[in-house]
């Protein structure tokens, strides 16, 4: 039976993280890393945006080289079926048992999933194994259907465009960002698009896709609004290049349309089935935690994707961001190596699509009362935009920061100023500079 002083379920950027923060406090202690995926950790947000649009970066600079900074040994391919808290051990997928002294969740989120068939071209994008599949389905003059509006599927329909792909990108909105950001925003969000050529299908949903031999395309959903390692190994069948299979997209209005593939960006969820039935407290969709990071369990923690936690500013929350995951990672490693610091680090996150960058601090909410800044001076356009997003006692609750470049200034100002809960529109309107 395998023993680790430390134990952390899950491979991804907060399992790094917390090696490293491991590392900080204790130089010695043994580090087992479980991870279902079948790399070892990597830089996520790559896989979305940079390495379709860099040409300089590739696959190779993503890996963050965990094991080799850490010593950690990092078990792939490797399903946790069970956590028993009385003997602290877990149990896998491959009738091993291990033991731990402190354990670590850190599983992540999978996909929001609909029910469709089974085939390489319907991709739920979420892995570097879905980002090499999406390398091989796109190349050839492909055509393909991105379905949601969020991060994940404007930044994939991004991509894609900017590849020489046929890009249609379906949404519920009647506009793409409409239910992030303010209206005028909203507007130049999907003028983006527009000018790079994707076909918009807003106010649509997806029912239903078939997997089929391909016939011609026919842009059949009527909404349609302007248009300016081994993959092979991983999916299976013959190469997309010469296969004459395809999809076709079926939306709730009974309209169809054709397609080479199509991918999903319907958000994520959390994965916390281990702790459930290791019974943790999960709550308000995740694994509840205090200020260190611990669950209720003395000898278990919680990190990234599933941790419900106290925030400083923002108060219990849960985030989903590549911020939280290296930053909260790291916390709870020290953690878990005998600190005694409260996390409270509140995180922003960030998009980028055609070159425009946004990140924000807190909740955007357009239905709340918006409010523009002056515009700070390491603005990077005329576009640049400081945004509030107020609460009913006109009290900042989230922050939007557009095209100002990467400011880790800006960033904390943010912070600031919704933790000091200014409610007088002009000192608002000169706060962030």
């Amino acid at each position: 039976m395998s023993a680790y002083d430390y134990l952390i379920i899950g491979g991804g950027m907060v399992a790094d993280a917390a090696a490293r923060g491991i590392r900080e406090r204790d130089t010695t202690g043994t580090i087992g890393i479980l991870s279902a995926d079948v790399d070892e950790p990597y830089a996520r947000p790559a896989l979305s945006k940079k390495l379709w649009v860099d040409p300089d970066f590739t696959w190779e600079q993503t890996p963050l080289g965990t094991s080799d900074a850490t010593g950690a040994e990092i078990s792939l391919g490797t399903l946790v079926t069970g956590i028993d808290r009385e003997t602290k051990t877990v149990t896998t997928d491959g009738g091993e048992t291990l033991t731990y002294g402190k354990l670590l969740l850190a599983t992540g989120s999978k996909p929001v999933e609909i029910d469709v068939p089974e085939s390489p071209r319907i991709l739920f994008f979420r892995s570097a194994s879905d980002y090499r599949w999406l390398r091989e389905l796109s190349e050839g003059g492909a055509h393909g259907v991105v379905v949601g509006g969020g991060y994940i599927g404007t930044e994939i329909a991004a991509a894609l465009a900017q590849n020489d792909v046929e890009v249609d990108l379906v949404f519920p909105e009647e506009v793409l960002g409409a239910s992030t950001f303010p209206s005028a925003l909203a507007e130049r969000f999907q003028e983006l698009f527009v000018e790079h050529g994707v076909g918009l299908v807003p106010g649509r949903r997806v029912d239903g896709v078939r997997a089929e031999v391909r016939v011609p395309f026919d842009e059949s959903a009527d909404e349609l609004v302007g248009s300016e390692g081994d993959a092979e190994g991983e999916r299976g069948g013959s190469s997309p290049a010469t296969s004459s299979s395809g999809v076709t997209v079926v939306f709730d209005n009974g309209a169809e349309t054709e397609a080479d593939f199509v991918v999903f960006g319907l958000g994520a969820k959390p994965v916390v089935d281990l702790a459930e039935e290791a019974g943790l407290v999960v709550d308000e969709g995740g694994v509840v935690v205090d200020e260190l990071l611990r669950t209720i369990d003395p000898s278990i923690w919680a990190a990234g994707d599933i941790a419900v936690y106290p925030d400083p500013v923002l108060g219990q929350t849960r985030v989903e961001h590549v911020d939280n995951a290296t930053e909260m990672g790291a916390a709870a490693g020290r953690s878990m190596a005998g600190a005694a610091d409260p996390y409270s680090h509140t995180p922003y996150f960030y998009s980028m699509v055609f070159g425009t960058r946004w990140e924000a601090v807190g909740t955007l909410d357009p239905a709340l009362e918006v409010l523009e800044a002056e515009l700070p001076e390491s603005g990077e356009s005329d576009e640049s935009r400081v945004i509030y997003f107020r609460d009913e006692s006109g009290a900042p609750v989230g922050v939007l920061l557009w095209d100002v470049g990467e400011d880790e200034a800006l960033r904390d100002a943010a912070r600031t100023v919704i933790d000091d809960g200014v409610t007088s529109t002009e000192e608002l309107r000169a706060r962030i500079r």
